[in-house]
C-alpha cells in the first residue's frame, strides 16, 4: 500500500475504534438501543477505511524484460486505440480507464529519462468521456527512450480530483517503475510514435507494468537527429543515461 493510504484510512479507522469501544461500554450499562448510536457509524468508519486501505493498494508486478516493450502505465480498460498527432508527428494514443475498483499507482511505460512533466488544471469532466483527454486536469509525462519520446498523461475524472506525480522532470525511470497515482477512479492516455505496434484492443483489460502494450519496430520513433539517431536516444546520451 502506498503511502496515501495510510493518510486517507487511518482517520476514520482510529475514531471507528472509537466509536466502537463507546457502543459497547453503552450496551453493558443501558442495552442495545444507545449502543446502535455508536455502533452504527463505526461500522460505516471501519467499512471506509478498509476501502481506503484497499484501493491505495500497491501489489508486486512481474515486469516484462522483452526488448522493445512498452507496458501499460495503468490499471484498467482499454477504452480507445487511435491513430493521433502529437505536436505534428504522426503516432497512435491508448487510452485505459480506470473504475474505482482497480489499482491506482502509475507506473513508466518505458526506461528512460523524463524531459519534461507538465501540470495543466482543468475540468472533471467523467474520464471515460473523450474530451476528458484534453480538458481535464491532468500531468504530462514527456519521456525520452531509446525508441524515441514516449508522451503519457495522468488524467483527472468527475470522482477522481487530484493527480499525484512522485517523480520531476529531468529523473531517470525503468520500465514499469513507480511515477504517481490518481484518486478514485481517472484515464491514463499513452501516445506512442509512428511505427510501434499495438498489442491490445479497445476492451481488453490491461494491469500496469506487466501488460504489454506495444512492441517498438526497429526504426520506430526514430527521427533526423545528428546522423539519424532518434531524438530520444540522443537525450538520453547527452544526460549520461545512455548505453
Amino acid at each position: 500500500m502506498v503511502k496515501e493510504g495510510y493518510w486517507f484510512g487511518v482517520p476514520p479507522l482510529a475514531i471507528g475504534c472509537v466509536l466502537l469501544a463507546l457502543g459497547i461500554s453503552s450496551g453493558s450499562e443501558g442495552g442495545l438501543k444507545p449502543a446502535l448510536h455508536f455502533l452504527l457509524p463505526s461500522g460505516v468508519l471501519v467499512f471506509l477505511a478498509l476501502f481506503v486501505f484497499y484501493f491505495f493498494r500497491n501489489p508486486d508486478r512481474k515486469i516484462p524484460m522483452e526488448p522493445g516493450v512498452v507496458v501499460s502505465p495503468a490499471d484498467g480498460r482499454v477504452v480507445v486505440v487511435k491513430d493521433e498527432e502529437n505536436a505534428g508527428r504522426p503516432g497512435k494514443r491508448v487510452s485505459i480507464f480506470l473504475a474505482i475498483w482497480n489499482v491506482h499507482v502509475n507506473r513508466s511505460p518505458a526506461a528512460g529519462t523524463i524531459t519534461r512533466l507538465e501540470y495543466k488544471p482543468g475540468k472533471f469532466l467523467a474520464a471515460w468521456a473523450e474530451k476528458a483527454s484534453l480538458e481535464n486536469e491532468q500531468n504530462v509525462f514527456t519521456l525520452a527512450s531509446e525508441h524515441g519520446e514516449i508522451v503519457f498523461k495522468q488524467i483527472a475524472g468527475w470522482v477522481a480530483r487530484r493527480v499525484v506525480s512522485w517523480k520531476k522532470g529531468g529523473e531517470t525511470v525503468g520500465r514499469g517503475e513507480l511515477v504517481g497515482l490518481v484518486r478514485f477512479g481517472s484515464r491514463v492516455d499513452l501516445w506512442l510514435p509512428e511505427g510501434a505496434e499495438i498489442a491490445v484492443k479497445v476492451g481488453d483489460n490491461v494491469k500496469g507494468g506487466s501488460s504489454v502494450i506495444a512492441r517498438m519496430l526497429a526504426g520506430a520513433g526514430v527521427t533526423s537527429n545528428r546522423g539519424g539517431e532518434s531524438s530520444g536516444a540522443q537525450k538520453i546520451k547527452e544526460s549520461g543515461h545512455g548505453a
